[in-house]
């Protein structure tokens, strides 16, 4: 099961156990926070899309750490005229762990799902189609 959410107005698809980084949210590490703004739900083959988002739909995460993002350098540069400007920037993220997905119809698919349903051998073999192009 995966969701599609939206925040800071970047789109995440996520599913229970995720770690993401995101922009700055104002609650402090440890803190639980949840996600309204679901666009789209993938349960087990059946798709919900929302217009915009999905009813009763919500994502919780746990916040786990506030982090500064890699730095971004912008270099101005204007020839022959001696101008050069160098500025730097780097994003504020909020590390979060997806811990489940609610669905309107009071189920939750939990971190601990994903790993009951793969068989003890590991995932089956994957088979390519046969070719569209006949000789």
């Amino acid at each position: 099961m995966y969701a599609v959410l939206e925040t800071g107005s970047k789109q995440y698809r996520v599913s229970a156990g995720d770690r993401l980084e995101i922009e700055r949210l104002a609650v402090e590490a440890g803190q639980p926070v949840t996600f309204d703004r679901v666009l789209l739900i993938n349960q087990d083959g059946k798709i919900t899309v929302g217009a915009p988002t999905v009813a009763d739909a919500a994502v919780v995460a746990d916040v786990l750490e506030h982090i500064r993002g890699e730095k971004k350098i912008a270099f101005k540069m204007k020839r022959r005229k001696g101008y050069h400007k160098t500025i730097g920037h780097r994003q504020e993220l909020t590390v979060v762990k997806i811990k489940e997905i609610r669905t309107g119809a009071g189920s939750v698919a939990g971190s601990s799902s994903a790993t009951e349903s793969l068989p003890a051998d590991g995932p089956s073999p994957v088979t390519e189609p046969p070719s569209p192009v006949t000789s």
